[in-house]
Order: structure tokens, then C-alpha cells, then sequence
């Protein structure tokens, strides 16, 4: 196996996007164009103010994460601040990639560097602290954050595991994801396979980076054993979150407007890049600068941005 990547992230994207399995999206296949809320954009202040009050975590939505290993979050982000972020993107990745490219799956990572913004969701202790409460540590640091466009006509994204991608050595390892629209099916929701689903021929099935093969295989035994992921539409204001070991994949975009999405990942206080990262983990040196493997994975780029000190979980 190859043990670092040469390219861009933007490459790694383009790369990685071929190991999925894919049915091209015909003309015929694609659907109405889903309805577009129109919503009051939020002042800077009121997005910032909205991202650091603190979200009261019920202990059922604990309980189900630690089961499943993802869940999901209703009214986690007023309908305003959602618009308000959800024009920022479509700027910055106007700015980036211009117009004109359907079917690719555009990434920006990093972005909390340069906008102040996206900086808000980055960094938000409203998020952070439900990562740490979710995942039991006292604390956790982030790892790096993303934009990600599915573009109309995009295919699908290969079944996977974030832990053979980060190079953390932890199983206390989540990622959020925010989405800056509705999501219905058919534009490629976030499909997670819950943990207690799992067939145990999945588990054995070697990892590999140089074809769709991997991905194949983990569908043919999903349909061998009747297992349906949960591959529910997400509502406005919606986040989940979602665990190093969740398998999970999305769906083409079958739709004629783009699947936005802002995400974070954060892993807990203390934990060590593993000894040996592969190329599965792209760049990583970019977001861990001047760590070397096998040491603690703490740089001026890995702000702490939750602890479980001033969250409450209440019964709901």
C-alpha cells in the first residue's frame, strides 16, 4: 500500500470518489429539483451567538450514539444561521472552483484559517461539546474541517470508516455533519450502517486503495444479509454526528442543485498519531504540522473546542 499522497486535497477527492462502485446518472434518473426554504439570513453576531450557546443533550440521543455509533440532532441550528452560512459557502466555493462542475465532489478544507464564519462552526463550542459528550472524553481537539459539495450528477461516495483514513490513535475519533439545506434522498443523503448491524463478513473484508473493490464487496454482503442502513433525508437545522468505526457511504445526486455541507472532525485530548498513516489519510501533514508519527497529536492547528465541564444531558 501506498504511504502518502503526492497531490492536492482537492485530488484526493477526485481519487477517491473512484473507488465507489457507480452507475452513471442519467438525465432520466434525475428528480424535481427539491423545494428551496426561503429564510431571513442571520447577522455575524447572531450566527456566532447561536454556535456558542450550549445545546441541551438528551441522554437518549447518548445512549443511541454510543449503540449505533452516529446520530442525529434536530433544531441543533436555527433555519437563520443555516441561510446565513449556506451563501457564505456557495461564495467561497464560487471563488475556488468556479461554475460548470457537475458531477465531482468538491472539497475545502482548512477553511476556519481564512473565514471568520466558517470559523464560528469550526470552533463552536456548541458542537464540540456534544462531540465530547457523545463520545465520553472530557475534552476533544479538532483535526480539521471541511466544505463538501456534491455537485449535481455527482455518483456515490464509497463505503467506509473514518478510522482507516485519520491517522489517530484512538477509537474516541467523530465527525459532524452539518448540512446548509434540506436533504432528501435523492440529492445524497448521509447513509450510516449502525453498529449493531454489522455483518461480521464486512469487518473481514481487507481495505483497499486501488480500485472500487472494496466498496463493492461491502454492498454485495450488506445485500447478502438484508441489512438497510439508515439513509433518512435530513431536516433544515439538522446535524449528526457520526463515529470513527461507522461504516457509511451517500448516494448519487440525483438532483440539479448541489449538496452542501459544513464538517468537523475532533478526537479526544490526549490521543497520538498512529505509527504508521497511509495514503488513505491524504494530507494529513497539513492539519497535524510538525507531528510525526506515533507522538501527540497536538499542533497550533488543533485547538481545543469541547469538553463535557459545562454541558448538561437532560431527559427530553
Amino acid at each position: 500500500m501506498r504511504t502518502d499522497w503526492a497531490g492536492d486535497d482537492q485530488q484526493w477527492w477526485d481519487w477517491y470518489m473512484t473507488l465507489a462502485s457507480q452507475t452513471p446518472v442519467e438525465s432520466a434518473d434525475v428528480v424535481s429539483d427539491p423545494e428551496r426554504s426561503v429564510e431571513i439570513e442571520a447577522p455575524e453576531y447572531e450566527v456566532h451567538a447561536s454556535l456558542t450557546a450550549p445545546y441541551a443533550l438528551a441522554e437518549e440521543s447518548v445512549s443511541f450514539f454510543r449503540r449505533n455509533g452516529y446520530v442525529r440532532l434536530r433544531n441543533m441550528v436555527p433555519p437563520s444561521v443555516v441561510a446565513a452560512l449556506s451563501r457564505r459557502v456557495d461564495e467561497l466555493l464560487d471563488a475556488m472552483h468556479g461554475t460548470g462542475n457537475d458531477g465531482r465532489f468538491l472539497a475545502v478544507e482548512q477553511v476556519w484559517l481564512t473565514d471568520p464564519l466558517v470559523r464560528g462552526v469550526t470552533l463552536s463550542r456548541r458542537l464540540g461539546d456534544v462531540a465530547a459528550q457523545l463520545m465520553g472524553v472530557d475534552g476533544v481537539r479538532l483535526y480539521h474541517d471541511n466544505i463538501l459539495s456534491k455537485e449535481p450528477g455527482c455518483g456515490r461516495t464509497p463505503w467506509h470508516r473514518d478510522n482507516d483514513h485519520y491517522p489517530l490513535a484512538s477509537p474516541a475519533v467523530c465527525t459532524s455533519w452539518f448540512p446548509l439545506q434540506r436533504i432528501p434522498a435523492a440529492m445524497g443523503t448521509l447513509t450510516c450502517l449502525p453498529r449493531t448491524s454489522v455483518p461480521g463478513s464486512v469487518l473481514k473484508i481487507p481495505v483497499s486503495v486501488e480500485n472500487s473493490s472494496y466498496d463493492e464487496r461491502v454492498e454485495a454482503e450488506l445485500r447478502a444479509s438484508g441489512v438497510v442502513p439508515d439513509s433518512s433525508p435530513f431536516e433544515l437545522g439538522e446535524v449528526s454526528f457520526h463515529a470513527a468505526d461507522c461504516f457509511h457511504t451517500a448516494g448519487p445526486n440525483r438532483t440539479g442543485v448541489p449538496r452542501r455541507v459544513l464538517s468537523s472532525t475532533y478526537y479526544a485530548d490526549g490521543t497520538n498519531v498512529i505509527d504508521s498513516p497511509t495514503v488513505l489519510s491524504g494530507k494529513w501533514r497539513d492539519f497535524l504540522p510538525g507531528v510525526a508519527p506515533g507522538t501527540p497529536a497536538v499542533s497550533s492547528l488543533n485547538p481545543l473546542v469541547g469538553s463535557t465541564a459545562a454541558l448538561t444531558s437532560v431527559r427530553r
